[in-house]
């Protein structure tokens, strides 16, 4: 450990010039390694009565005579070498101050940046105290997500509140880690907060077990909290060939469908404008029932006399209901649901059962994930829109902060959907019902530029398109830093975290996901689960 602190602490140079708009330059000492240095590295920067916390964004190599760029000097010799390297030819680090410390103890908090160092003060690596300092502990009112590069000794962690205060985004491309990420998340909310989660669970990823990229099994939240979890399902027949048995089988009521939802698949059944108006039309004419009238529409003589009691032409009507019978393949969807979902799902929600929504073999089916959640999501929201109206008149108690988290998060906030579903209205909305999103995407220039904006804490895995990069750092300070530090991240376990839970950028290696974790959130035997599960049915029903 104390070889650790003392890498850790490693002197780096001196600051030699910059400006607070875009970042200081260190002039490296001769005996630190260039190669050594990877950006997104912390830094700290003593000056004469604060100490100023930033990011490594860049390393640039440098001389003072032009001449050796055309006839380098021989350095084979190690004493020329050494007399060169460090003198005439030397290395710069570019740093990005975010913070700055007052006094030598830090008895104040960590504050924004207002101003520089002043030239020539002493630039090294930062330490795990000032990284606890800055990020907190990990402890009940935090969330451990990883460490900073090249300290694994010091834990960077979230704040709590303000995570499920704002809406949040897990994004990268594919095979990052995203899914890991938003489990270590998920976990730690289920562990501290006092929040619930619906979790769309669109892969079957995050409720049982799923297989990792090296073949383990990575448990999933029903099996680490199993009397806090309960697994929803629109696939009972799956879960019976995998010997898995869920809480709830969804149903979907076909009268509980309305336009809204059908402009939200609109870019999936290739709908158009023209078509989602005339479904909108229908709903006003018919009400509760339009869609199951329109779909038993089955003869041209029945659709033409639909066409004339809402003024469309009979092809358009004709290339709706044929898209539409789509819905008729849903086996989910039914006339006269058993019993209701939604009623079913607010139980579990404000009894503190978190809800994994598993979609089984409609894992790929793009109408039943998008259709199933944004219905839900549109009817759980208007019910806490109530409540907590409700709570505000005195009439009863604000409804348990919810978390929604969606993955192909474009899907929803695309421009052109944003405005059917009530993903975007959640998120612009900060809180104000008490529901809030976690998206998860490999996408991000695909969600409106609006919606994106009011993510409050973005943690980014490695994107490699230039518009995704550009979209996910849209109105963030220092942005430019930023693009280099997030386009050279690893492929694997590494995610540059900022926004609102944090109180600067941070690039992280991110905790792994395996025994040791299950053991830190608290993670009990099969035999204490079951007991505890049986407790909880008790308290749900009596």
């Amino acid at each position: 450990m104390q070889e650790q602190n003392t890498r850790a602490r490693q002197r780096l140079g001196v600051v030699v010039g910059g400006s607070l708009t875009k970042g200081v330059d260190i002039k490296l000492d001769a005996g630190v390694s260039v190669e050594d240095l990877a950006v997104g590295r912390f830094v700290t920067i003593q000056g004469q009565t604060r100490r100023f916390f930033g990011v490594l964004t860049d390393v640039t190599l440098t001389h003072t005579d032009p001449r050796w760029a055309q006839s380098p000097p021989e350095t084979a010799d190690p004493f020329i070498a050494e007399v060169i390297v460090g003198a005439t030819s030397y290395a710069n680090a570019h740093v990005t101050p975010y913070l700055s410390l007052s006094g030598v103890a830090g008895t104040e908090p960590p504050a924004p940046a207002k101003t520089v160092p002043p030239h020539f003060a002493i630039a090294r690596t930062s330490d795990p105290a000032e990284v606890q300092a800055i990020f907190g502990t990990n402890d009940d009112s935090h969330i451990w997500i990883g460490s900073p590069l090249d300290m694994e000794e010091a834990p960077v962690c979230l704040d709590i509140n303000r995570i499920t205060e704002r809406s949040s985004g897990v994004f990268g491309k594919t095979g990052t880690g995203k899914s890991f990420l938003t489990r270590i998340l998920l976990a730690q909310l289920l562990q501290k907060s006092d929040a619930v989660s619906l979790i769309f669970d669109m892969h079957s990823e995050y409720g049982w077990g799923a297989k990792s990229e090296g073949g383990a099994e990575a448990k999933g939240l029903k099996q680490l909290f199993s009397s806090k979890v309960a697994v929803f399902t629109l696939d009972p027949e799956g879960d019976a060939q995998r010997n898995r048995k869920a809480d709830l089988t969804v149903h979907i009521g076909i009268g509980d469908i309305t336009a809204d939802d059908i402009g939200s698949i609109a870019g999936v059944l290739n709908l158009t404008d023209i078509q989602v108006q005339i479904a909108q039309s229908l709903e006003d004419s018919s009400k509760k029932g339009w869609l199951s009238d329109f779909l038993n529409a089955d003869t041209e003589e029945a659709r033409a006399e639909i066409a004339g009691r809402v003024a469309a032409q009979e092809g358009s009507i004709g290339a709706l209901w044929r898209k539409l019978t789509t819905l008729k393949r849903l086996d989910f969807i039914k006339e006269k649901p058993a019993e209701d979902t939604v009623k079913r799902l607010m139980e579990y929600l404000e009894a503190g059962k978190h809800v994994v929504l598993e979609f089984g073999r409609y894992r790929n089916n793009l109408v039943a994930y998008i259709l199933v959640a944004n219905l839900l999501t549109r009817r759980i929201h208007d019910l806490y829109v109530s409540r907590m109206e409700a709570a505000t008149g005195g009439r009863s108690k604000e409804p348990r902060p919810l978390v929604i988290v969606i993955e192909e998060a474009h899907k929803f906030l695309s421009p052109q959907v944003a405005g059917y579903t009530t993903f975007g209205t959640i998120a612009r909305e900060l809180r104000k019902y008490n529901v809030t999103l976690l998206i998860v995407d490999q996408r991000p220039s695909g969600i409106d530029t609006e919606v994106l904006s009011q993510i409050g804490t973005k943690l980014t895995c490695l994107l490699e398109d230039d518009r995704d990069i550009d979209a996910v750092l849209s109105g963030v300070s220092g942005r430019q830093e930023l693009r280099a530090v997030l386009a050279k991240l690893e492929t694997r376990q590494q995610a540059l975290i900022f926004g609102h839970a944090v109180p600067m950028p941070v690039v992280v290696r991110t905790r792994d996901y395996n025994e040791a974790f299950y053991r830190s959130v608290g993670a009990r035997s099969p035999a204490e689960e079951k007991a505890a599960l049986d407790k909880d049915v008790q308290d749900l029903f009596r």
